[in-house]
């Protein structure tokens, strides 16, 4: 079943993963170019700490379009062997203790960008603030949050419903 929320959240989830690709693309040209630039002793000075907070970008940015469209590494091979009704509530219950674990990781990543922007943490090469990147990971993890609350109404709607299909 796919719920309205699902629907809801697809183009917002489309959207920072077109802002994760852009980061590493941008990741991997500043590199090859700082790489080109070497062999005639000009390297780009920061690209080190540049590709690192573009980093947290892609992946923060890009873990719900990963969940959503099930593009992650799982291991099943057991699960498979279970009846349809405990794959559910094996899913149901991954899906609400990784909202949980995820949501804390947000919730946490805000605490931690206010508390950088207070100190007025940057850089060390280029003196960028990093505190947006931060919210950056929050905003990432929240994403991420809403796709797993939606698998796990699709879950529990299947376990109660006993309809065949499943996401997870």
């Amino acid at each position: 079943m796919k719920t309205k929320i699902s629907n809801q959240i697809f183009p917002f989830v489309l959207f920072f993963n077109w802002i994760a690709s852009l980061s590493v693309i941008t990741m991997m040209l500043l590199t090859c170019i700082d790489v080109i630039l070497r062999f005639f002793r000009c390297p780009i000075p920061g690209v080190y700490e540049t590709v690192g907070l573009l980093g947290a970008i892609f992946v923060s940015f890009s873990l719900a379009n990963t969940s959503l469209t099930k593009s992650h590494i799982a291991v099943d091979f057991l699960v498979n062997k279970f009846s349809r009704t405990m794959q559910n509530i094996i899913y149901c219950i991954h899906s609400l203790v990784s909202t949980g674990l995820f949501g804390l990781i947000a919730w946490q990543s805000i605490w931690y960008a206010l508390d950088l922007k207070a100190n007025g943490e940057v850089s060390s090469t280029l003196q960028i603030s990093t505190y947006p990147f931060v919210f950056g990971i929050a905003i990432g993890c929240f994403m991420l949050c809403l796709v797993l609350s939606t698998q796990f109404v699709e879950n529990g709607y299947a376990l109660i419903f006993r309809t065949k299909k499943r996401t997870g």
